[in-house]
């Protein structure tokens, strides 16, 4: 396998051990990064390692330090810190098993390819795999990666696996605190109708391909359209620039039946400047962009 193992250890399952190896599943995609310039001499700019009243110091006089108190700081270095034992380091024990679905996607951070590190593995592996497919189940169990230990998920993925990094509860905010404000109300039973209608009509299989990402795009004519100016300037279309907060009315009723009159439903329902004013939604979209009043009703 041309890519670089991520971590190497064994999947244990009571007394039975998988040695095992995990692959970053994701990669960073076409997105634009941008360098620190200095304008006047087109030159980058770059960051030194400072102390106060000291200056500039080399990386070998570096050391990593907890503040336990204000000023005060115990250090510690790289090889003391590679020392904490963890038994998670090189195992990840399968402590508990939970249906499919049961964990609440807001959890999940990062997800990993698992195959078995050598042709020995590849039986337990694949028992493994085919039980928790059969039983409809992930696994859970905690195993330490970049320094840190993770509660991990662990499911079948075609012929290999795919382990999943979790958050902890304490680093995920309460959604009621958010939600709190909002109306517990029941919908009209005829706009959910044809809400429901309309998701219906726009319902197909998942193909991640089908999208890409547009600011990235635009970013990257921009640049290009900068690099071939002569003057270096370049006009920027700011009709969109800010979303319009108008106070037009928009009748969520018209609104839902234009989007399933039209071919292209995801932008019939933003045309509506002729609809006749009744209730007005509590969130609504610019006109020139889709409409986003099936998802929200005023009470």
């Amino acid at each position: 396998m041309a890519a670089r193992a991520y971590w190497q250890g064994q999947i244990r399952l009571a007394l039975v051990s998988i040695p095992v190896e995990i692959y970053s599943a994701t990669k960073s995609g076409a997105s634009v990064s941008f360098h620190q310039i200095h304008e006047p001499s087109g030159k980058r700019i770059h960051y030194e390692k400072v102390v106060d009243g000291i200056g500039p110091v080399d990386r070998d006089e570096i050391m990593k330090g907890y503040e336990y108190a204000k000023g005060e700081y115990v250090l510690l270095d790289e090889e003391e810190i590679a020392g904490v034992k963890l038994e998670s380091k090189k195992t990840l024990e399968l402590t508990q098993f939970v249906d499919i679905g049961e964990v609440d996607a807001i959890y999940y951070d990062k997800p990993y390819y698992v195959v078995p590190a050598d042709d020995l593995a590849e039986e337990a592996f694949i028992v493994l795999r085919e039980a928790l497919r059969r039983a409809k189940k992930v696994a859970l169990g905690q195993l330490a990666l970049r320094g840190r230990e993770y509660v991990v998920t662990l499911k079948p993925c075609g012929r290999g696996m795919v382990l999943e990094t979790l958050r902890y509860a304490d680093e995920v905010n309460k959604a009621q605190s958010y939600f709190r404000d909002i109306p517990d109300d029941k919908p009209d039973e005829d706009l959910l109708e044809l809400a429901t209608t309309l998701i219906d009509k726009k319902s197909g299989k998942f193909d991640a391909t089908e999208f890409h990402d547009r600011y990235v795009d635009a970013l990257k004519e921009l640049i290009e359209r900068k690099r071939k100016s002569k003057s270096g300037k370049v006009t920027l279309d700011t009709d969109d620039a800010k979303p319009s907060r108008g106070s037009n009315v928009v009748d969520l009723m018209a609104a839902l039946k234009k989007s399933l009159d039209k071919p292209g439903a995801s932008t019939a329902a933003a045309k509506t400047d002729d609809a006749p004013a009744k209730k007005a939604p509590a969130r609504k979209a610019p006109a020139k962009k889709p409409a986003a009043a099936p998802a929200r009703k005023r009470a």
